[in-house]
């Protein structure tokens, strides 16, 4: 599976953007699909994942505020991200893990998408 991310910017708190990766490859479907980021100076950390049936978690800090989806008849993953904080900042990455891998696992990711980036300020 290959994995291309886009949709990252600049945007103010409180602003939106929406991310998405586009994967090309077979049995897209079957995959765990993952949004992560890396803000400088700090470790890459999930924020939302999606499951190969279609169950969601997100992190703790965009609870509420980012939706992961997927669709499988476009072979796309899109993260919505509203009411953007600064400490959203960061480069977000998309990846996939085999269905059979736990979801919210780094480790269980094997395929990765180039980053885009995400900035928030005033």
């Amino acid at each position: 599976v290959q994995l291309q991310a886009s949709g990252g910017g600049s945007v103010q708190p409180g602003g939106s953007l929406r991310l998405s990766c586009g994967a090309s490859g077979r049995a897209f479907s079957t995959y765990n699909l993952g949004w992560f980021r890396q803000a400088p100076g700090k470790e890459r950390e999930i924020v939302a994942a999606i499951s190969w049936g279609d169950s969601t978690r997100n992190a703790e800090s965009v609870k509420g505020r980012f939706t992961i989806s997927r669709d499988n008849a476009e072979n796309t993953v899109s993260l919505q991200m509203n009411s953007l904080k600064l400490e959203d900042t960061a480069v977000y990455y998309c990846a996939a893990a085999s269905q059979y891998k736990p979801m919210w696992r780094q480790r269980s990711y094997d395929y990765w998408g180039q980053g885009t980036l995400v900035t928030v300020s005033s």
